[in-house]
């Protein structure tokens, strides 16, 4: 599906804020970077599916999946988006501007997979501090930090010709290594602890720490809420 010229439009100003805004960690080049990115995404949007009319559209349209019995109702209400990326925005000192496309990322992503929006969120946040051009030492790119040779699979599967360093492939990516190792693990907490390569540690650091940062995210969007009603 191509973007329409309101889409584009709209596309293009949310490109210029993050090029403006997206300083974090002292990285002022990332801004440029992600929107060479976003605009070249832009161009091959027909060929993997990913306009921007589909990143809010579900949500836009308040249909929402369940994990278990809990329904997901991140950002379905504009105060819900609101309370969320001006959180974000203040704990992680990045531009609401930059945050709230992947907030919207993250939820169409949840939906796909039947993960909670706000789980990822919170890896992103752990991961990479919202910094989409973030790479370890050991490869890991992007706001989720995937390792793309071990991943091919699944990039393939997203986008035929985007790299991990465009956010809104990253973020898909991520959620579906997510997703498996939850399920080849059998439990939230042990593939938490699989996608950060730390299974040998009994204390489960890593799930605590994502974990810990999903509650705080979530309260503070309660709050949120709670003061706009």
């Amino acid at each position: 599906m191509m973007l329409n010229a309101a889409g584009l439009k709209r596309f293009m100003r949310e490109a210029v804020s993050i090029a403006m805004h997206f300083t974090h960690g002292g990285l002022v080049v990332a801004g440029i970077l992600v929107t060479g990115f976003l605009f070249a995404h832009i161009g091959s949007a027909k060929s993997h599916g990913l306009g921007l009319q589909e990143l809010g559209g579900m949500i836009a349209e308040g249909r929402v999946q369940k994990e278990g019995d809990a329904a997901f109702d991140l950002g379905v209400t504009k105060s819900g988006v609101f309370a969320t990326v001006e959180f974000l925005s203040r704990r992680y000192r990045v531009a609401a501007t930059a945050i709230e496309p992947l907030v919207r990322a993250a939820q169409t992503a949840g939906e796909r997979t039947g993960l909670d929006p706000m789980l990822l969120v919170a890896v992103m946040a752990i991961e990479s501090g919202f910094n989409p051009i973030a790479e370890s030492p050991m490869g890991a790119q992007g706001l989720m930090q995937v390792i793309p040779r071990f991943h091919q699979d699944k990039l393939e599967a997203v986008s035929n010709s985007e790299s991990l360093l465009n956010p809104i492939v990253n973020i898909q990516v991520g959620a579906l290594v997510l997703k498996e190792y939850i399920r080849s693990t059998g439990s939230l907490e042990a593939g938490l602890q699989k996608y950060a390569g730390a299974l040998g540690d009994d204390e489960g650091m890593y799930a605590a720490k994502v974990l810990a940062e999903k509650q705080r995210i979530e309260s503070a969007t309660r709050r949120g809420r709670q003061n706009s009603a």
